[in-house]
């Protein structure tokens, strides 16, 4: 069955509440595998206040993927830090060969390791546990990805023991990055916090408790103004140069860095005075677009655990703290909270004149890879 069968068959939900619904999950084929990616030392590169490299590297995955599978979509989930994904038989190669391309662009351009993995679903079947997708629309523009069985967290421990390992590839490989920037400011918390939410089932945890407990986070996140939207509504602050242009350029291909630079620097000039003034070029409508990158945010998702970054005030802080901790004392759910002043964005535009751009967001001084540290100390 091919990605456009499969993936395409499965009916969008549009109620964030419902996300915790068994019916609105299908299981993936058994011929299908999982793409894993996550950066080695991400709490060292973290501390070494390099967050804006570590989310590039993480979306980096999903826009070399997409680039490789020439923009067929399939399911994938941004982890800050890394990402997961899932292909069809027919997509394998392609996405190994991406992999491994970026696992060596990000160690060649960024500094930072990056593991990579493939996983057949049929290995996380063997092991008792199952890989089910559902498609969350955020607006009517796209559809994210949301996984639930189990599957994707036991690919992520294996390929952190080193196992289904893909292996970088050749020196001064580069993958295909087109459409992937970084060129939004950070957005300051407006309502007191930006805090980082990892949720995770407690082992051996009875699975209608857990759903219990992300139903009543999501109730209370919802309840907040703006479902704890980071993004403001008039979208992110734009300023040129872009603090992301030296990742920019090492994300395109050909000639020097420098000529690269100089490249990218004269685009987002005029990109930014097409935004800025709001100026109509050809079939692009610069107020549509902020319009569009505000309701595609992906600022909430399900991925065999809750993640989310919410601008929250510090009550709704609490409260979010007060439930974890209870289930976390009844042996329910295993948590990380991460407070900060600001978000960020990484983008993924293939086609500024198409309303399905994705726009990925993390904790601007640590995010979920921050919220993961926190979730690890409380297991210890």
């Amino acid at each position: 069955m091919t990605a456009a069968s499969f993936y395409g068959s499965i009916p969008v939900f549009r109620g964030f509440t419902s996300l915790m619904e068994p019916r609105l999950y299908s299981p993936l084929p058994d011929d299908w595998s999982i793409g894993v990616a996550d950066i080695v030392d991400s709490t060292k590169a973290i501390a070494a206040q390099r967050y804006k490299a570590v989310n590039m590297a993480g979306a980096a995955v999903i826009a070399a993927v997409t680039n490789a599978l020439e923009g067929r979509e399939f399911p994938f989930v941004f982890g800050g830090d890394g990402a997961s994904f899932a292909v069809a038989p027919d997509d394998l190669e392609s996405a190994r060969e991406a992999l491994a391309a970026t696992a060596t662009w990000v160690r060649e351009d960024l500094d930072l390791k990056m593991r990579v993995a493939l996983v057949p679903v049929s290995a996380i079947r063997a092991q008792g546990l199952d890989v089910r997708v559902a498609r969350f629309g955020p607006s009517a523009n796209l559809s994210y990805a949301m996984f639930s069985g189990g599957g994707l967290a036991f690919a992520d421990a294996a390929m952190k023991r080193g196992e289904f390992a893909v292996t970088e590839a050749p020196a001064g490989t580069q993958p295909d990055l087109s459409g992937l920037s970084c060129r939004f400011e950070v957005m300051p918390a407006s309502r007191g916090l930006i805090l980082s939410v990892l949720v995770m089932p407690a082992r051996g945890a009875d699975p209608l408790e857990f759903r219990k407990v992300i139903e009543d986070i999501i109730h209370l996140v919802e309840r907040s103004p703006e479902g704890g939207r980071p993004v403001p509504p008039q979208g992110p602050p734009l300023t040129w140069p872009p603090k992301g242009l030296d990742y920019e350029a090492r994300a395109t291909r050909g000639g020097p860095l420098f000529k690269r630079r100089a490249g990218v620097l004269a685009y987002t000039l005029f990109a930014y005075l097409i935004m800025r003034f709001d100026i109509k070029v050809g079939g692009f409508a610069p107020k549509l677009y902020k319009q569009q990158v505000v309701e595609n945010s992906d600022f909430r998702k399900y991925d065999d655990g809750l993640r989310m970054i919410l601008d929250c005030t510090p009550q709704l802080e609490r409260a979010l703290t007060d439930r974890l901790a209870a289930a976390a004392r009844d042996g329910i759910v295993r948590y990380g909270l991460y407070p900060q002043d600001a978000a960020m964005m990484t983008c993924f535009t293939p086609s500024a004149l198409r309303s399905d751009h994705v726009h990925f967001i993390d904790g601007a001084r640590g995010g979920y890879a921050s919220a993961a540290t926190a979730l690890k100390a409380m297991m210890a």
